[in-house]
């Protein structure tokens, strides 16, 4: 891989094919995401929105944890709303960042995910996991209800299943966050990489216009009505056919050949 410019407090590589891996590298204070980890994440993310040669995103960590979410140090600290608003506006423009990227986001989890940083493994597309791994909303342990990584979660997991989660802050394991669908796959710890390799290898495989459409129309689809959702799906595939890659795919599919995509 060919190194990148990079942001503090992440690391960003990209290679040949496209393929974005960013690593949230505090490995001292878990990954948490505190300002300067939220504005770097920020940055990179911008960055790869702005690629047109990306792919897919691998988000990872270093160190022993994925992310500890937010740092309460630093929240305590600062006792002050003004502080407490801008702090969590921030977060919630990070995890949207993922979720308008044309190009899906992999969760890479070993270690412990909680509280913000179990929210950023409920908002990326696809998550695999270590079998190590565990999971929790671990705010109501310090009087703090994990409101905003509720917004994923309960997108993600049967609402009873996140509710036990948020309400009690108790811990998941790997097995039982791929049971309740936070997580695609659990894999032993070294096999992780590559098992996200075969998903990487999938997507990439497959036309890029077709990938960053199919992805913005699932996540608005989402929130709207069945009659509302049709509609937005039906333009959508229309629109789909008519780029040059799907036209590519139904000739070879017509002439019994291997499709030749150009994006």
């Amino acid at each position: 891989m060919t190194q990148a410019r990079q942001p503090a407090l992440v690391r960003m590589e990209k290679d040949e094919r496209g393929v974005v891996r960013l690593t949230l590298d505090d490995p001292q204070r878990f990954n948490a995401l505190g300002e300067q980890m939220l504005e770097a994440l920020q940055q990179a993310l911008d960055a790869i929105a702005c690629d047109a040669s990306a792919r897919v995103v691998v988000l990872a960590a270093s160190g022993k944890a994925f992310c500890a979410g937010h740092n309460l140090k630093d929240m305590a600290a600062h006792p002050e709303l003004a502080y407490y608003q801008q702090l969590f506006a921030r977060c919630s423009r990070v995890m949207l960042a993922i979720q308008k990227l044309a190009v899906p986001v992999i969760a890479r989890v070993h270690g412990i995910a909680t509280a913000a940083g179990c929210q950023l493994v409920a908002q990326c597309d696809l998550a695999v996991a270590s079998d190590q791994a565990r999971f929790a909303t671990s705010g109501i342990q310090y009087g703090l209800f994990c409101a905003t990584p509720s917004v994923p979660l309960v997108r993600n997991m049967p609402a009873k299943k996140a509710m036990e989660m948020l309400l009690t802050g108790e811990f998941i394991n790997a097995a039982q966050a791929m049971e309740y669908g936070l997580l695609n796959g659990v894999v032993a710890a070294d096999r992780l990489d590559a098992e996200i390799e075969r998903l990487v290898q999938a997507i990439v495989s497959k036309p890029r216009t077709a990938i960053a459409m199919g992805k913005a129309l699932v996540y608005r689809q989402r929130e709207m009505g069945v009659e509302a959702a049709y509609q937005l799906a039906g333009q959508t595939m229309a629109s789909n056919m008519m780029d040059v890659d799907a036209q590519e795919g139904a000739q070879a599919f017509v002439q019994k050949r291997a499709p030749r995509w150009q994006s």
